[in-house]
């Protein structure tokens, strides 16, 4: 039997029960899947321990950026490969990581994420064409600073290797996780300065972010799991700007004693 190639696998996790166990099932061929869990209070933890490749580490959230890296921070090996709790790698890209070179710490691979909204699997609305990188070293390089929509950073000087297979993203079970999902990023978002200077603009940008997910990236062709989308888009992108902005104008109306 060929031996382990020194990868961990890595996720973050909170109150993720009804996920987790289809991500580490996906995970069974490492040697060490590390789960970073930041406050669940569901049976992702009793779930977890269930497994005897899991190491399982508790620790605050600091944002999806800071709190991934210190999550890889955490694992024996460099070479890491970072999950999230609602995804699973399929068996043809398990097979291709395990057969990654990992000769060259600044040579980062991406992954193409499919993502499935209630059953099926969005094509278009701008979740489709998704690669992510997702297996690097943590020598060399890791994930940014933002708090949401966190990115792993490319190498200066290397090479970006693509992987066969799909990694499987449950990312929608019902149309009110959208609604979760804007409140708490919007609120991650809060306290940085206000972008926008009247709530005119604001509502243009909402509009705009709806316009391009139903035409210009096509969500119409995804049926109404498309319009549920564009809708989340827009609700995405109006709270982001409309919360900061809210609050710098409630503070200006009580500094001026209005």
């Amino acid at each position: 039997m060929a031996a382990t190639p020194p990868i961990s696998a890595v996720i973050i996790a909170r109150d993720a029960a009804s996920s987790i166990a289809a991500t580490l099932d996906s995970l069974a061929a490492f040697a060490e899947v590390l789960l970073y869990d930041n406050g669940s209070t569901d049976g992702t933890l009793a779930i977890a321990r269930g497994y005897p490749n899991v190491v399982i580490h508790c620790g605050e959230f600091h944002g999806f950026g800071p709190t991934k890296r210190l999550a890889a921070s955490l694992a024996a090996h460099d070479w890491i490969l970072a999950i999230d709790a609602d995804e699973a790698v399929s068996a043809e890209l398990c097979a291709s990581i395990f057969a990654a070179a990992l000769d060259d710490e600044r040579t980062v691979y991406s992954v193409q994420r499919v993502n499935h909204f209630m059953g099926r699997a969005v094509r278009h609305s701008g979740w489709d064409d998704d690669w992510l990188l997702r297996l690097f070293n943590r020598r060399a390089t890791g994930y940014d600073d933002a708090l949401v929509h966190e990115k792993v950073r490319p190498v200066a000087g290397g090479n970006t290797v693509r992987l066969s297979g799909p990694l499987h993203h449950q990312a929608v079970t019902g149309v009110g996780d959208f609604l979760v999902k804007v409140n708490r990023y919007s609120e991650l978002r809060r306290g940085q300065p206000p972008r926008s200077r009247s709530s005119a603009a604001i509502l243009l940008r909402a509009a705009w972010a709806f316009f391009r997910t139903l035409v210009l990236r096509r969500g119409f062709l995804d049926g109404w799991r498309g319009v549920v989308i564009a809708v989340s888009d827009a609700n995405g992108v109006f709270f982001k700007l409309m919360k900061p902005y809210a609050d710098e104008r409630v503070r200006r109306e009580r500094d001026s004693g209005q």
